[in-house]
């Protein structure tokens, strides 16, 4: 009998999860000061000492908003490698 499937379908592929780069991107840049884009990749510790890093000597915005252009600037398979997979804290 004749295979009907295509020859991508009998290739698997590895589960893959959702790349965060956007949003996390926007979050830094309107919110950095808060640390929440931090908190979105899942880096608690680093969100925390943003926060007090504002907090202290205002540097939280400074880094927040370049941290929101790095991530917008990278493409999709670099930022989802550093960021999610690698699990890169800072810039």
């Amino acid at each position: 009998m004749e295979n009907t499937k295509p020859e991508a379908w009998n290739t698997p592929s590895a589960p893959r999860q959702e790349n965060k780069k956007v949003a996390a991107g926007i979050l830094g840049i309107l919110v950095g000061a808060l640390g929440i884009h931090k908190f979105y990749l899942g880096y608690t510790k680093e969100g925390i000492i943003q926060i007090l890093l504002n907090l202290l000597c205002g540097l939280g915005s400074l880094i927040g908003l370049i941290e929101g252009i790095i991530y917008l600037t990278k493409s999709e398979e670099d930022f989802y490698q550093t960021y999610q997979v690698g699990k890169k804290g800072w810039f």
